[in-house]
């Protein structure tokens, strides 16, 4: 028996067999219909590529189903062993050979591609559409199977709820450390933050110095607590300034003094 790595492979070589089994029935039956082939051949290129894609997906999915985990062999015991698999994958091949038996007395040799296409095609769809999630149903009627699947949603629901609930102790932590983070900042910068507020209502005449003491006090913030102390201090500044001048319009300078002081940048207005 092959691995699950090379069943892959095999459902991969019996998939483009259905493909162009199923493209062959399509072409002889444009062609019957009184489709030109110059219609056919501009048709093909744009075909092909959703055919590549479609196959993908598939495929994608196939691997999935075959490297499943072995939970579900409980609930599927008979889907999921290699031989079950490696006939759900040679199902196209199976078809077109029962085929090419049944079309040996064929008089020509578009009745005995065709025999043969049409046989794939009959096989693969019944195996793959209906055989096998009828007996993928069967096996979870079974008392075991079911058992097992009651089991597995239980304990996927209480691995969600411990993941949830890690998130949320997580954030908590997060959280409460952001307020010490706050509060001890708070204490510590109120000098700064108080010098800071001076500054922003200095007159066009010391605006250099001011800039530049504003650009220290930043880069001090900057190596207490990186960004969110900086906004923090910037915040206070802003609170000071406009207690003190009894107004709301007050420039933000710091925002532009600041720029380029760790990961602090001026927005764009453009």
């Amino acid at each position: 028996m092959p691995g699950r790595s090379k069943l892959a492979s095999i459902h991969l070589a019996s998939t483009i067999w259905f493909i162009l089994c199923v493209g062959y029935i399509l072409v002889i039956a444009l062609r019957q219909a009184g489709v030109n082939w110059w219609i056919l051949f501009s048709l093909s290129g744009h075909g092909l590529l959703i055919v590549l894609i479609l196959i993908s997906f598939y495929l994608f999915a196939i691997y999935r189903g075959i490297s499943s985990s072995q939970n579900v062999k409980a609930e599927h015991p008979l889907t999921n062993t290699i031989q079950y698999a490696l006939f759900y994958a040679v199902t196209p091949f199976l078809g077109g050979l029962a085929g090419c038996i049944g079309m040996l007395d064929a008089d020509n040799v578009n009745h005995f591609i065709s025999g043969i296409s049409l046989a794939t095609l009959a096989t693969t769809f019944f195996v793959w559409v209906i055989l096998d999630p009828v007996i993928g149903l069967l096996e979870m009627l079974a008392p075991e199977s079911r058992k097992h699947y009651v089991q597995r949603q239980n304990q996927m629901k209480i691995e969600k709820e411990k993941k949830l609930q890690e998130r949320q102790h997580l954030l908590a932590e997060v959280t409460a450390k952001e307020e010490h983070n706050r509060d001890r900042w708070q204490e510590l910068l109120k000098p700064d933050a108080e010098k800071l507020a001076a500054l922003l209502t200095t007159d066009s005449k010391n605006f250099r110095q001011a800039e530049r003491e504003a650009a220290d006090i930043g880069a001090y913030a900057w190596q207490i607590g990186g960004l969110s102390c900086m906004r923090e201090l910037r915040n206070m500044a802003l609170d000071i300034c406009k207690k003190k001048n009894k107004s709301n319009e007050i420039v933000d300078y710091i925002t532009f003094w600041w720029d380029g002081i760790g990961n602090w940048r001026t927005p764009s207005f453009s």
